[in-house]
């Protein structure tokens, strides 16, 4: 992977300052957790998407069976599965884990150490729209290749942990995000979201799903996830307030016992 022939310029020097201001110098944060950014040249979308092709028409002409990239998605392919698995590795290394250690440390940023990367395809004969769900991931990269489309918004509906994900939304958690071709998308990927019907064309994302060991680890033996559910946040400062309300409530209780 030749980073300038594949990244934006502005991109590659923010991560190479490995500063969270020149992190958001070059991102747009529209609600807490979700960062957009011009990512990819547009002759490297062009690439990729010829590849994409020429990957399918070779499965389609040889009648050979290919995983597809997860259980919601029926068209796309998996990238690692003819040969970008070295050059999905570096871009999680190199570019993604900088940039997560810095927004998303409380979810393993820091130690993202595998990938399931892949391309999804969406279009009247494709793919229409993807349901509400999380990924098995602990941080997202979703960056849209093209071409041209219209439709096909992503929803975002808050970070939620396996107990809370069908919890109800709460208003400042609610985002709509129409894609454009070369920027991406970062958030974790316990934050809810879905992706509208595309109306006409046909769109392609790219997406890497960056996991952690560590992390999937130690979540073993978490008993909530106050650190980064929005449900477990609200659930503590529920019982924080019962339990502050319920001290004043005795000591007042007392005073009055006293004065009598």
């Amino acid at each position: 992977m030749h980073a300038p022939s594949v990244l934006v310029p502005a991109f590659v020097k923010a991560v190479r300052d490995n500063t969270e201001a020149s992190f958001r110098s070059i991102m747009a944060e529209p609600i807490p957790g979700i960062y957009t950014f011009e990512m990819l040249q547009p002759r490297f979308c062009e690439m990729l998407l010829s590849e994409v092709e020429n990957f399918e028409r070779w499965v389609h002409d040889t009648r050979f069976r290919i995983m597809r990239p997860n259980t919601m998605n029926k068209f796309g392919a998996v990238l690692d599965d003819f040969g970008l698995e070295a050059m999905l590795d570096k871009l999680m290394n190199d570019f993604i884990r900088p940039i997560s250690k810095v927004f998303f440390p409380e979810v393993g940023g820091s130690t993202l150490d595998s990938h399931h990367g892949f391309v999804v395809e969406y279009g009247m004969d494709r793919d229409v729209e993807l349901g509400f769900h999380v990924d098995d991931s602990e941080v997202t990269l979703n960056v849209c290749l093209g071409r041209e489309f219209s439709g096909g918004e992503l929803f975002f509906r808050g970070v939620r942990c396996d107990k809370h994900v069908n919890t109800e939304t709460q208003s400042e958690e609610i985002l709509d995000y129409s894609h454009v071709p070369g920027y991406a998308v970062l958030h974790r990927g316990r934050h809810r979201h879905g992706a509208r019907a595309t109306t006409s064309g046909s769109r392609v994302n790219l997406l890497v799903w960056c996991r952690s060991s560590v992390f999937r680890e130690l979540k073993k033996y978490q008993k909530e996830c106050s650190s980064w559910c929005a449900e477990c946040q609200r659930e503590k400062k529920e019982r924080q307030c019962f339990s502050i309300a319920a001290t004043k409530q005795e000591l007042l209780k007392r005073i009055g016992n006293t004065s009598s």
